[in-house]
């Protein structure tokens, strides 16, 4: 299931350029809500995550285990809001999202989602699941840059637990930049690639060219997991064609108290 929204009004950019050198950027957050839980599901903090993603002040928004939704957290969540969790975080900020549904059980769906102040000119969803009840998908959005500096593909990406599975899915994802990305354009993928052993970086960049932000600015991806104390380098952002510029792990408060991951962020120079 996609679902895409595109501004009624006028379109709403916040580029910044470089001016020295002519250069585009754009910022990129990206970050795994465990479906607007804390840890363990003790408290519903999509409200605090709102607030926080929209203090970030991102161009482009790359979310995990977004619901879509769920009959029943309604009656016992007094907050809990109607609309589609990528809608409501959305809201005014970001005119255009997409939406890639990978979970379906009997009370709701949840899946990836891209938020973006620039036109989502084209969106697909691909499933990527191996086996098992573990659902993935790499959702692929096409967006229009401002003022003709031509098109950057996202793509979101939230990979399996199992190192096998893993592998496979990241042939899959090799082969979409390949195969549906044309060969100069620049690429951002972003998400939770559950790469607790940091096997992805040399596949990636063997089967698509792509770069990991932190590995090139500090030697080593970032620790994002869990969110209190971060251990593990789960969550990545990717490039080609692109240069980030000042990758960072978002300060702990409020984030460390929102999800269970921490999110990323990092300026896009293309």
């Amino acid at each position: 299931m996609l679902v895409q929204r595109i501004a009624s009004s006028g379109q709403h950019f916040s580029p910044n350029s470089a001016e020295r050198t002519g250069d585009f950027s754009f910022k990129v957050l990206t970050v795994n809500i465990h479906k607007g839980f804390t840890v363990f599901n003790r408290k519903f903090m999509l409200h605090e995550l709102r607030e926080a993603v929209r203090a970030v002040g991102a161009d482009v928004v790359f979310l995990q285990e977004v619901a879509g939704t769920h009959a029943t957290h309604g009656q016992r969540w007094e907050n809990y809001p109607e609309a589609p969790h990528y809608e409501f975080l959305a809201d005014s900020i970001w005119p255009q999202y997409a939406y890639g549904r990978n979970a379906v059980y009997t009370n709701g769906h949840h899946g990836n989602a891209v938020l973006s102040k620039f036109p989502i000119t084209h969106h697909e969803n691909r499933d990527i699941s191996i086996s098992g009840p573990e659902r993935r998908g790499l959702l692929h959005c096409v967006l229009a840059l401002p003022e003709g500096r031509g098109q950057v593909h996202a793509i979101c990406v939230h990979l399996g637990l199992l190192e096998a599975h893993r592998r496979q899915q990241m042939n899959m994802l090799c082969k979409m930049v390949r195969e549906d990305v044309p060969a100069e354009a620049p690429v951002v993928v972003a998400g939770d690639f559950n790469d607790w052993r940091r096997r992805a970086h040399d596949q990636l960049e063997k089967g698509a060219g792509l770069h990991e932000v932190f590995v090139k600015a500090h030697g080593r991806p970032a620790r994002t997991f869990p969110a209190r104390m971060p251990l593990l380098h789960l969550d990545r952002i990717y490039v080609r064609h692109a240069v980030a510029h000042a990758p960072m792990v978002l300060p702990r408060r409020p984030w460390s108290h929102l999800s269970d991951h921490a999110p990323l962020a990092a300026e896009i120079v293309l």
